[in-house]
C-alpha cells in the first residue's frame, strides 16, 4: 500500500470516527458523567489498541518492533496528555465555562489540535532526517523540561495574566457572557466572539505548548512519520474523555506530574544517547514496560496519598473575572 493511500485510509478513519462523536453521540450538548466518560475512555484505548493490533499488515519486516514502537509511542503520548488535563480543568474554572459546553470547546480544540500536530510531526522528522543533531537538541531540551515539570508539580499558572489571555481579550471584542454552543454573535450590529471562542484559542495554545514536549519524545521511540503520527493522534482522540473522566479526580493526583517527569528525563536520556555508541540503548518495548511502571508507581501512590489543595478558582467567577451569569443559548444570530 502506498504512503498516500495509506495516509488517506488513516485520515478518512479519523473523520468517521470524528463525526460519529459529534453528530451522533453529542448532537445535542450535555454535561458528560463519570459512566460516560469512562466508556468512551475505554472505547477510545479500544480503538488504538484494535488499531495498533492490525497496524503491521501495512508493514514488512520486523512486525513485533513496528507494534511496540507504536504501543510505545501510544502510551508516551497519552501519559503526557495527562498534563493537559490539569490545565484543561484551570481554564474552564477561571472562565466559567458550562459544563454542557466543555465536550463543545474540547472537540474543536481536538480537530485543531490534530492538524497542529500533523503539520509539526512531518516538519520534525524532515528535519531530524536532513539534521541527526537535532536529536542531541531534542533530548537536552526534555530533560530540562522533565527537571521544569518537577519543579513545578504542585504550582498552577494564572491564565488570567498570561500574556497570550491579555491579549486575546484585549484585540478581540468579546460578550460577557456564553451564547450556547456559538463562538462569535451579532448584537446590535457588532460582530462579536463569545467567551467560547476564548476557550477555544486557549485550548488550541495549551496543546501548542505541550506538543512542543510530547513529540520531540516519541522520536527517542520511532521516527517514522506514520508511527508518530497515529500515535499521536489515537492519543488526542481519546483526551476529551479523559478529561471528563479524571477531572473530578484532579487532586487526588498528587505524584502524577512527578511520574511525568521521570518519563520526561526517561526519554530525553534516551534521545540523547540515541547515536552515541558504547551505550546500552533500551527497545521500544523495554521503555513501554519503563514508562508503564513509572505511570502505575506514581498513580497508586497518589490515589493512596491525601489529595492536594484544590488551587482552582471558584465556577462562580465569570468568563473575564466579573461574577457568572447564566448562559445564553440562542437570543442572538450566530454566524
Amino acid at each position: 500500500m502506498s504512503d498516500l493511500v495509506l495516509y488517506a485510509v488513516f485520515g478518512g478513519v479519523v473523520i468517521v470516527l470524528l463525526a460519529i462523536d459529534l453528530l451522533v453521540v453529542h448532537r445535542n450538548p450535555h454535561e458528560v458523567d463519570v459512566r460516560e466518560a469512562a466508556t468512551w475512555t475505554a472505547i477510545w484505548i479500544g480503538v488504538a489498541i484494535l488499531f495498533g493490533a492490525f497496524l503491521p499488515v501495512f508493514y514488512d519486516g520486523d512486525l513485533a518492533g513496528v507494534r511496540s514502537a507504536y504501543f510505545t509511542g501510544y502510551v508516551i503520548e497519552k501519559s503526557l496528555s495527562v498534563d493537559n488535563v490539569f490545565l484543561f480543568l484551570l481554564i474552564f474554572s477561571v472562565l466559567a465555562v458550562p459544563k454542557h459546553l466543555q465536550h463543545r470547546a474540547l472537540f474543536y480544540g481536538v480537530v485543531g489540535a490534530i492538524v497542529m500536530r500533523t503539520v509539526l510531526i512531518f516538519a520534525g522528522v524532515a528535519l531530524v532526517d536532513r539534521f541527526d543533531w537535532l536529536l542531541y537538541v531534542f533530548g537536552a531540551f526534555l530533560i530540562y523540561a522533565g527537571i521544569r515539570t518537577f519543579l513545578q508539580r504542585e504550582t498552577h499558572p494564572d491564565i488570567t495574566t498570561s500574556p497570550v489571555f491579555q491579549r486575546i481579550t484585549r484585540v478581540l471584542p468579546t460578550t460577557d457572557e456564553y451564547h450556547g454552543t456559538k463562538f462569535f454573535v451579532r448584537i446590535d450590529g457588532r460582530l462579536l466572539a463569545t467567551p467560547l471562542f476564548v476557550v477555544l484559542l486557549l485550548v488550541e495554545f495549551a496543546d501548542l505548548v505541550f506538543a512542543v514536549d510530547s513529540i520531540p519524545a516519541i522520536f527517542a521511540v520511532t521516527r517514522d512519520p506514520f508511527l508518530v503520527l497515529t500515535s499521536n493522534v489515537f492519543a488526542i482522540l481519546g483526551l476529551r474523555a479523559l478529561y471528563f473522566l479524571l477531572a473530578g479526580f484532579a487532586a487526588r493526583m498528587r505524584y502524577l506530574k512527578t511520574g511525568l517527569s521521570i518519563v520526561l528525563v526517561y526519554v530525553g536520556v534516551k534521545l540523547f544517547t540515541e547515536n552515541i555508541s558504547g551505550i546500552y540503548h533500551p527497545t521500544p518495548l523495554q521503555s513501554l514496560a519503563v514508562i508503564g511502571a513509572v505511570l502505575t508507581v506514581t498513580v497508586v501512590a497518589s490515589l493512596r496519598a491525601a489529595p492536594l489543595a484544590d488551587d482552582v478558582p471558584p465556577s462562580g467567577i465569570g468568563p473575564f473575572g466579573r461574577p457568572a451569569e447564566p448562559a445564553k443559548e440562542d437570543d442572538a444570530a450566530a454566524e
